[in-house]
Parts: C-alpha cells; sequence; structure tokens
C-alpha cells in the first residue's frame, strides 16, 4: 500500500469522525477497505459493533488470549483502554496492520469522547445526590434512568486520594478510577464516581449486609492491590457508613472523616473504615453527650449481649480489668475468681467486641466507652 493510500485512509476516518459517524461507522470503513471482517468490543471483551463479510467468532479474546486466527489491537487514548478491534480475513493486498492500527486510533477517541460526555452527565447526578437535591427516592431513581444509572436501594461509600509512589500528588485521576471500576463490583447498582477536591467518591452498591462487608475487605486490599499493579501509585482512603440512597451524603462525609483519621494515625497507604476507627471520630470531630452516650453504647453492646445471653460478667470484667491499672491478680481477687479466669474472660472480650488489648487504638475505645458509659449511662 503507497503512502499516498495510507494518508487518503487516514483523510477519511478524519472525515467520518468529524461528521459524527462514530466507532461503528470506522470499523465499517475499515472493513470496507481491506474486505474483512471488523470487530469492535469494549475493554471487557463486550460487542459494541460487527462489519465486513466472511466468518467471525463471538469474540476476538481468543486471538490475544490464545492465539487464535485473525488480528487484534488494543484501542486506547493516551493510557486509558476503552476496547479492542479485530480485523479477520482481508485482502492480502491492504497493508492491514497500517490501517488497523490508524483505525483504533482514530476509534480511541470516539470512544474518549462518548465516555467523557457520559462521566459527565453521570457526575452531575451523583454531585445532585449528594447535595440532597432530591426530595424523595423516586424522584432520585427517575433522574438516575435519564443518565442510563441503575441505582441499588443502598450506598457504602469510600472516599479515596492518590498520589506518586514517592509522596508526591499529582497522580493521574484516570488511573484510580480504572483501578476501582475492576475493584468494586455488584450486581445489584451501578458504581458511583465523583471526583471532590483530590479525593475520588467511591459510592458502592450495598443492597444487602455481604455487599457492605464485601465493600469493606476489597477498600482494605485496595492499597496493596494498587501497589501491585501500579508501583507508582499509592493510595489511602476511609470507609464509610452504609446508608440508604437519600443519605448519601451523610456516608460520604464519615468516609472523608475516615480518610483525615486514617492518614494522621496510621499514615498514606491505609483505608481506614469510620465503624472501626473507634474513639478517634470523637475526639476529631468533637461529640455531644448524646453522641458520646451513643459512642459508649456501641462500643460496649456486644459485651452486654453475651452477658445477657450466657449470664457472664464480661462488661463487669473489663470496667473492673480498668479500674484496677489492668492488673489481673488485683482483678482476680475482686471478682473471686482465679487469674486464669481473668484472663479467659478477657480474651473472650477481645473477640466478640473485635477488639485488641495488644492494640493501643483499641484499647483506647474501650477505656473510652467504660469512662462515658460510667459518667453518663449509669443509673
Amino acid at each position: 500500500m503507497t503512502a499516498e493510500a495510507i494518508v487518503e485512509f487516514t483523510e477519511a476516518l478524519t472525515r467520518i469522525a468529524a461528521s459524527g459517524g462514530g466507532a461503528k461507522a470506522l470499523a465499517a470503513y475499515l472493513a470496507q477497505t481491506t474486505g474483512g471482517g471488523v470487530m469492535l468490543e469494549d475493554a471487557r471483551w463486550r460487542h459494541l459493533a460487527t462489519s465486513g463479510a466472511g466468518p467471525m467468532p463471538p469474540s476476538a479474546r481468543g486471538i490475544v488470549e490464545a492465539g487464535a486466527p485473525g488480528k487484534a489491537l488494543r484501542v486506547a487514548a493516551g493510557n486509558n483502554h476503552y476496547g479492542w478491534l479485530s480485523l479477520f480475513g482481508g485482502n492480502a493486498k491492504t497493508d492491514s496492520d497500517v490501517l488497523l492500527r490508524l483505525t483504533a486510533a482514530v476509534i480511541g477517541i470516539e470512544l474518549a469522547r462518548d465516555v467523557a460526555t457520559v462521566r459527565g452527565q453521570k457526575t452531575d447526578f451523583w454531585a445532585a445526590l449528594l447535595a440532597e437535591e432530591f426530595h424523595d427516592a423516586a424522584a432520585a431513581r427517575e433522574a438516575a434512568a435519564a443518565h442510563g444509572i441503575v441505582l441499588a436501594s443502598s450506598y457504602l461509600t469510600v472516599a479515596l486520594e492518590a498520589e506518586n509512589a514517592d509522596g508526591r500528588s499529582g497522580a493521574d485521576p484516570n488511573a484510580l478510577r480504572s483501578l476501582v471500576a475492576d475493584v468494586f463490583r455488584c450486581p445489584d447498582g451501578e458504581l458511583g464516581l465523583q471526583e471532590c477536591g483530590v479525593a475520588l467518591f467511591v459510592f458502592v452498591p450495598a443492597s444487602r449486609a455481604v455487599d457492605a462487608s464485601n465493600a469493606r475487605t476489597a477498600a482494605g486490599l485496595l492499597p496493596k492491590n494498587i501497589a501491585r499493579r501500579k508501583p507508582d501509585l499509592r493510595v489511602s482512603g476511609g470507609v464509610g457508613t452504609l446508608e440508604p440512597l437519600l443519605a448519601l451524603r451523610r456516608s460520604a462525609a464519615y468516609a472523608e472523616a475516615a480518610l483525615t483519621i486514617g492518614r494522621r494515625v496510621y499514615g498514606s497507604g491505609h483505608v481506614a473504615s469510620y465503624a472501626e476507627l473507634g474513639a478517634y471520630p470523637l475526639l476529631y470531630e468533637g461529640a455531644d453527650v448524646q453522641a458520646l452516650r451513643a459512642f459508649a453504647s456501641d462500643a460496649l453492646a456486644p459485651l452486654r449481649l453475651y452477658d445477657e445471653k450466657h449470664q457472664t460478667e464480661l462488661e463487669r470484667t473489663l470496667k473492673l480489668y480498668f479500674k484496677v491499672g489492668q492488673n489481673v491478680k488485683t482483678a482476680a481477687e475482686a471478682l473471686s475468681v482465679h487469674r486464669h479466669t481473668v484472663f479467659y474472660r478477657l480474651r473472650q472480650i477481645a473477640e466478640i467486641s473485635g477488639r485488641s488489648f495488644e492494640n493501643p487504638h483499641d484499647q483506647l475505645t474501650l477505656r473510652m466507652a467504660v469512662a462515658i458509659d460510667e459518667l453518663h449511662n449509669a443509673s
């Protein structure tokens, strides 16, 4: 194929794109020029367009992964991967490799533009939801449907900040977006993404308790997973509370607080869960008596439920243990039990409350819960 023919082919692609033909028309022109079959798929191998003659498989994935017959090229724009363009058969006289590469480049620009448009529309929706602009869930769902968004009944928010591995800011936000989209997946609703300053808010659908639990686990593993795939990227984050659709703002606020507190307590490269930060949100945000009492009640509730069900004295043991300066022998004497019994109860307390006496942060939470309970909840 002559250089002049290649220039003419490129100009034709440009005219198709400028006239609004889109990715399908570009794929069709490649098929027409080469006389082969052309297939366009997205980054997850989902079908977008097929054009041309000749036998073609259901997907071109086999070309890339198993060396099946045909030619497949990644469709990208910058560092973003948008799909795969594949060519089957064709006129041997044409320089199909060059034409395939040129077409993939123009399609990449088209798909990037389409993604940016859709992303902007969806961003507007999530921003409106965060701003509490919807009066009821029906109005929110109607607006979401207009943007092609499938909503879940409740969401868990994860706030993330990315920086380069050397601690400098300026990490590519699109790189974080694509990585996050692969990590948080749920069949019950669409993942929401919203940039707020330097943070990326991820709204994870979680209609069931197990969905929220899986999302928290995935968020906790995110820094390590990203470090393996992108060694030059370091991520810190915070996980908010599980909230119904119209209370998304509350979940986001808790996620942002957890991000800030987690960075100060644990340093960067860690994802902290608001629910597991214990006393730190009280110290960071400040709290009235009602909030203090609620904190103490939540922290001691597992022990009280266990005591009530099994007729044990775990809560009493915990309070006495702190009162005597964590002296097991003195606590055993005051409780009239063997010191091994106190050790056993302390292990039970740690397991049931989800707090470790070896962890200074967990110990602070339990100490504060006991002190607040004695000050404000004592009858």
